[in-house]
């Protein structure tokens, strides 16, 4: 009997151990003794474990990709870069520099624009931002009106991806390694994978299928009577140029004395203030796609750290928690570079 009750303490206490975690877990059907639960069902009712992603995602999630192995690549891509602007193509003027505290007071510092010079000629030629600037033409800015695409636009997005993916060493660096790590089986499942993700509609506001993430982050939207999102610099540079854009100060500069570079900026988009609108500034459009969408693989949610000529940047993601694609998989919330 004392072996019985020594034996059946043991299991109480180790499953009180355990009540939070997915070891030996992962798989399992939904079992409400637990206080969270670790199969595909817990990533569309929002109640998986801690480490649910850690333990039981291998395979199919980059949440076993470490971090040494993030930094690894992220060198790897910076150095790929070969599309991103020189010193002579781009050319900045970036003026007042204010602290934090001052980002809200919606003081306009700066008397003249941002980008002094962007060699067009040179850059916009090029097939990737040729295929970026196609897509910023095909969304409505304003939360609650709901887009719609055209087959064109439709075509434009998928042209995007494998032009940025698939036609540069630096996005068939990127698959690679996740083919290497078995988050995919193939180019078409990543491509595929990639164009639900980025550009797959939810509802930011009253139900409307209105948002995306390539929408959110690279050509930016209104919310609530602010800038949501709108983390590109060459969206930035092209709404500055037509001026629907007023440049006010830069709150972050970081330690890169090259492209690429990032920025915390402050500005008013035709009306609508933004207080910290942070972007990579000067690189190719694959490697703002390809360190956003490493970044959300890897660490959806989650602050994720990287490597660039040596200095850290630091990428925070955020998941659309409302609806999903696929087998339960979330589309991108945000994505952004910390300016701290």
């Amino acid at each position: 009997m004392k072996v019985a009750a020594i034996l059946l303490l043991c299991m109480a206490l180790f499953h009180q151990g355990h009540s939070n975690s997915c070891q030996g877990r992962c798989g399992y059907g939904i079992d409400t003794s637990y206080s969270c639960q670790c199969n595909t069902a817990c990533e569309r009712y929002n109640d998986c474990c801690s480490d649910y992603y850690t333990l039981c995602k291998a395979g199919d999630s980059g949440a076993t990709i470490t971090d040494a192995e993030i930094k690894s690549l992220s060198e790897t891509l910076f150095a790929l870069d070969t599309n991103k602007a020189s010193a002579s193509e781009l050319i900045l003027d970036p003026q007042a520099l204010v602290a934090d505290s001052q980002t809200s007071s919606k003081s306009d510092l700066s008397s003249r624009p941002l980008y002094k010079f962007v060699d067009e000629n040179a850059l916009f030629t090029r097939p990737t931002y040729a295929a970026l600037l196609n897509l910023f033409d095909n969304y409505k800015r304003i939360t609650g009106q709901a887009e719609s695409f055209t087959s064109q636009q439709l075509t434009e997005q998928e042209t995007f991806l494998k032009e940025t993916m698939l036609n540069t060493e630096l996005g068939r660096e990127l698959f690679a390694f996740l083919y290497t790590k078995g988050v995919y089986k193939s180019e078409a499942e990543f491509i595929e994978d990639l164009k639900n993700m980025w550009f797959g509609l939810y509802s930011r506001y009253n139900g409307a299928m209105d948002s995306s993430g390539f929408e959110h982050i690279f050509a930016g939207e209104i919310k609530g009577g602010k800038v949501s999102g709108f983390h590109n610099w060459i969206r930035f540079y092209l709404l500055e140029k037509r001026g629907e854009l007023n440049y006010y100060s830069h709150s972050f500069n970081g330690p890169w004395s090259n492209y690429p570079d990032v920025l915390g900026l402050q500005f008013h988009w035709d009306g609508y203030y933004k207080q910290v609108g942070s972007a990579v500034i000067g690189c190719s459009p694959e490697f703002d796609l390809a360190l956003y969408s490493l970044c959300y693989i890897a660490r959806p949610g989650k602050y994720c750290y990287l490597s660039l000529g040596g200095k850290q940047l630091i990428i925070q993601t955020y998941t659309w928690d409302n609806s999903s694609y696929g087998n339960g998989k979330k589309y991108i919330a945000s994505a952004y570079p910390v300016s701290m």
